[in-house]
């Protein structure tokens, strides 16, 4: 069964609880109201280690259904390039495409923000900065999908992005790989592979090897990363590796 029949099954939603599992639910018609408060959290740091490789897919890919969603209305408008954009990046099956676009519709809907779903993902992934960088991917490749990425919906991404934990310059350097400097054409190497230029060779090339595995495609999916989503980790790959190629030219290593 592919992600998106385990997203609209929704059985894993339950198992999950707080707000993922609540809209999966809705969509489902399913009565969430009396989960336990303690379902939106779980209990202890490492609780989420122990759900099924389902479960942490299935949270994944309804974060960035419902996250995703948010993003596209928030210039006021949900383009047909976005909603486009959105089912070509994810390989939505055509007999599954109306099913997700329930769940879609449904985070449209919804009166309340991101908030809540951004802070239950960044709870779910916390010792997964790889895999929330893969959703951070997503949500700039949603927001450039219609050709402009509009203020509001870089200050949702850059606000999502601090509820995942990264900082100002882990930000910055995540819209570099996305959208280049300024949102224009180009990239710095040094950026992409977050390096100081006067870091040593040896320093470069330690850099280089620790983001192949943590970015690793089979890396990811045993994290929560779907295989419908390699794309995105393929995509990001490439950009490390072209960084470290023009890097390597220019200094001359081997």
């Amino acid at each position: 069964m592919s992600i998106w029949g385990k997203v609209i099954g929704g059985a894993a939603g339950f198992a999950l609880g707080g707000p993922l599992g609540a809209i999966m639910g809705a969509v489902a018609g399913h009565a969430v109201d009396k989960m336990k408060a303690q379902e939106a959290g779980d209990v202890g740091p490492d609780a989420f280690s122990r759900y099924s490789p389902d479960a942490r897919q299935v949270a994944f890919t309804t974060a960035i259904i419902v996250l995703s969603a948010k993003i596209a209305k928030a210039d006021g408008q949900v383009t047909k390039d976005e909603i486009a954009a959105f089912r070509q990046l994810f390989h939505i099956p055509t007999e599954e495409a109306k099913s997700v676009g329930k769940i879609w519709d449904e985070a449209r809907r919804d009166a309340g923000g991101y908030e809540p779903y951004a802070e239950q993902i960044a709870m779910l992934f916390r010792h997964e900065p790889a895999v929330l960088e893969e959703l951070i991917g997503a949500l700039f490749h949603i927001a450039k999908a219609d050709g402009v990425v509009h203020p509001e919906e870089l200050r949702i991404i850059r606000h999502t992005a601090q509820i995942f934990g990264f900082d100002g310059h882990g930000f910055e350097r995540l819209k570099h790989i996305h959208l280049g400097p300024d949102g224009g054409d180009g990239t710095d190497p040094y950026e992409v592979l977050d390096l100081d230029r006067n870091a040593s060779d040896d320093e470069v090339k330690k850099k280089y090897r620790a983001l192949i595995r943590e970015n690793h495609p089979d890396v990811l999916m045993a994290k929560g990363v779907p295989q419908e989503f390699i794309d995105l980790a393929n995509e990001k790959m490439a950009a490390i590796n072209a960084a470290y190629d023009q890097i390597e030219k220019q200094r001359g290593l081997r």
